[in-house]
C-alpha cells in the first residue's frame, strides 16, 4: 500500500458557518496531526482549495441560480484556516466538489504509485465525500480520518459515509489508526522510496 493525504477546503469562508466555526481549533489541531504524522512517515500530503473567478467562468449552477459568487481568488475568504500547517506543502486549486474534477491530482498520485487516500477537511457530506467518490472511481482505497473531518450537516455527513463504507468499502480511522496506517507504510520504503514533500 502507498498512501497520500489530502487534507480539503480548509479555508476561512468555510468556518463563517456556526456549526463549523465552532469546530475550526479542534479540526485544524487534528488536520496538523495528520500532517505531521504523513510528513514523518514519508507520505506525500496535498492541500487542496475551492477557489472562483468573479467573472461567473468557474461558477457552480446553483451559484449561478443564486446570482452569488462564493471563494474568490486572492481574497481572504480563499486563504487557509490560520494555524493549519501549510508551509511547504503542494497545493491545488478545484473549482467543483471533488479534488480530482478539474485537477492534475489524480496523475499526481499515478506518479507516486499511490492506491489509498486519507481524507480530512470540510465538508464531509460534499467535498470530502465527492472526493472519495471519484478516488473509488479510479480504483483508489479510502480512508476518512475521523477527528480530521466536520460538516456543516451531522445528519448527512452520517448517511453519505455509511452510504461510501457499505457500497463502496471505504473505512473511517482515528488518529491512531492514521498514524498507524502511515508508520507500516514508512516502516516498507527505503530510504529512497520515500516520497518527495
Amino acid at each position: 500500500m502507498t498512501a497520500a493525504l489530502l487534507i480539503i477546503d480548509m479555508q476561512k469562508a468555510f468556518f463563517e458557518d456556526a456549526s463549523l466555526g465552532k469546530q475550526q481549533d479542534s479540526l485544524v489541531a487534528a488536520c496538523n496531526s495528520a500532517i505531521a504524522d504523513a510528513r514523518e512517515a514519508g507520505i506525500a500530503v496535498y492541500l487542496i482549495r475551492t477557489e472562483h473567478q468573479r467573472d461567473k467562468s468557474t461558477w457552480t449552477v446553483s451559484m449561478l441560480d443564486d446570482e452569488q459568487g462564493f471563494l474568490f481568488s486572492g481574497t481572504e475568504q480563499a486563504e487557509f484556516v490560520d494555524g493549519l500547517s501549510a508551509g511547504g506543502l503542494p497545493e491545488l486549486v478545484k473549482t467543483r466538489d471533488s479534488a480530482f474534477f478539474g485537477t492534475d491530482l489524480l496523475q499526481r498520485l499515478r506518479n507516486l504509485n499511490v492506491d489509498t487516500v486519507v481524507l480530512a477537511g470540510v465538508s464531509t457530506h460534499n467535498c470530502v465525500a465527492q472526493t472519495g467518490a471519484d478516488a473509488y472511481a479510479n480504483n483508489l482505497r479510502v480512508v476518512y480520518a475521523e477527528e480530521a473531518v466536520a460538516s456543516t450537516n451531522d445528519q448527512y455527513a452520517q448517511n453519505v459515509l455509511g452510504v461510501l463504507r457499505d457500497e463502496y468499502r471505504q473505512q473511517a480511522l482515528g488518529a491512531s489508526g492514521i498514524r498507524q496506517l502511515f508508520s507500516k507504510q514508512s516502516a516498507r520504503q527505503s530510504p529512497d522510496q520515500t516520497p518527495m514533500l
